[in-house]
């Protein structure tokens, strides 16, 4: 293969444009999932007087999200994300620590944590804080799933 530079393409993106191509004449395809507009994959938010900022996000469908949660209160608070079913039992359950699924995370007072989670399929689901009279406070909101 002979790679040419065109005037005003760097070495380094000819080589990359060549290497790509190689590939895909090689039977090997890479696929990559474009955030469809108004969409994101990083979502930072804060908590602050037991309230989410922003309280509404929209993101692709099998995608990974990066969500960094900021808690900028003096007290806990927790970031659960999921279907009515799941909320209900984060209602009455007695988990007081979340650390090991990427939906359900716990955030002590004025720490940062990340999570990244992929949403499977379209559609809207809540996220909470479960702790007690934070939901009837309303520390609640809304992420949207489209179509990836």
């Amino acid at each position: 293969m002979t790679i040419q530079r065109r005037r005003g393409l760097p070495a380094p993106a000819a080589l990359l444009l060549a290497a790509g191509v190689a590939c895909l004449a090689g039977g090997a395809a890479v696929s990559v999932a474009a955030a469809p507009p108004g969409s994101t994959t990083h979502v930072v938010i804060e908590i602050r007087r037991s309230h989410y900022t922003p309280t509404s996000f929209t993101v692709p469908a099998g995608v990974p999200i990066t969500i960094e949660l900021r808690n900028l209160d003096p007290i806990d608070h927790e970031w659960i994300v999921g279907d009515e079913a799941l909320h209900q039992r984060h209602r009455t359950g007695t988990e007081p620590v979340h650390d090991t699924r990427p939906t359900e995370v716990s955030i002590p007072a004025g720490a940062t944590r990340t999570t990244v989670v992929t949403f499977a399929a379209p559609g809207t689901e809540a996220y909470i804080c479960h702790l007690p009279g934070h939901e009837a406070y309303g520390m609640t909101g809304t992420v949207t799933i489209t179509p990836g």
